[in-house]
């Protein structure tokens, strides 16, 4: 029987010792959103933590555990081998390679007030506010960037972003992909057209620096290389790459 955790931190001991924690895990484990199914409502043996579209094993490898997870597509990590060799058993699963970035980041906080007054002329700076969520949801290529919320009231409570407008249109959003208690998860995005021209950098520092003015952790995952290269640029420090799956 699978359980969905009224505790999540019951699962808190088999995420233990993940090198650099997702802080979608964090959090689920917090209740801040997301939430942790296991095995055993106390002391399981396996978990997963499931937020927006990734599920994170964590635990001994159980098939019926997985197979409980959202009826979509979603993006699975594997705590160990054995947790890869369950899905690649048993579900038609796209393999990629992910980048995790540190979590104790030390900002230089004029380099990143240097790159948002590098915003090139024509283009806008603008916090994400209930019209521009509006605007982000409708928006395939923006929408990951408030859409995991459970509502624009949740999302205007928690979520923290910015946008960069041209001729009144987003071209490029940094902004808040899911929430943890002290911090949250960077989701950024940038037009084709619009790129390598500064402005993914500007729109990710100025989020970064109002982070940071409240307190708040700004983590960093990275999907390909090129959000590594930014990553970089920004001041976070590369961790190492990971296995997960594509699965239906």
């Amino acid at each position: 029987m699978i359980y969905e955790l009224n505790e999540p931190s019951e699962a808190a001991p088999l995420f233990a010792g993940w090198q650099d924690l997702d802080v979608g895990v964090i959090a689920c484990l917090e209740k801040v959103m997301g939430k942790i199914y296991a095995t055993a409502p106390e002391r399981p043996e396996s978990a997963i933590a499931v937020i927006g579209d990734f599920v994170f094993c964590a635990g001994k490898p159980d098939l019926e555990l997985l197979r409980s997870k959202p009826d979509r597509w979603m993006l699975v990590v594997p705590q160990d081998k054995a947790w890869a060799k369950l899905i690649e058993d048993n579900f038609p699963a796209g393999k990629r390679i992910r980048y995790a970035i540190r979590k104790d980041t030390k900002f230089d906080r004029e380099k990143l007030e240097a790159m948002v007054k590098a915003l090139p002329d024509g283009y806008t700076l603008r916090k994400i506010d209930s019209e521009l969520y509006d605007v982000c949801l409708k928006d395939e290529n923006f929408d990951d960037c408030v859409r995991i919320f459970e509502s624009k009231e949740r999302y205007l409570e928690l979520g923290r972003g910015f946008v960069v407008l041209k001729d009144g249109k987003i071209v490029s959003a940094a902004s808040s992909y899911s929430r943890f208690r002290n911090g949250i998860d960077i989701e950024i995005g940038t037009l084709k057209a619009e790129r390598r021209k500064g402005i993914a950098s500007a729109v990710a520092a100025k989020l970064i620096l109002a982070c940071l003015d409240e307190g708040l952790y700004p983590a960093w995952d990275a999907a390909n290389r090129m959000s590594v290269r930014l990553a970089k640029k920004l001041g976070y420090k590369y961790s190492h790459e990971y296995v997960c799956y594509g699965v239906d």
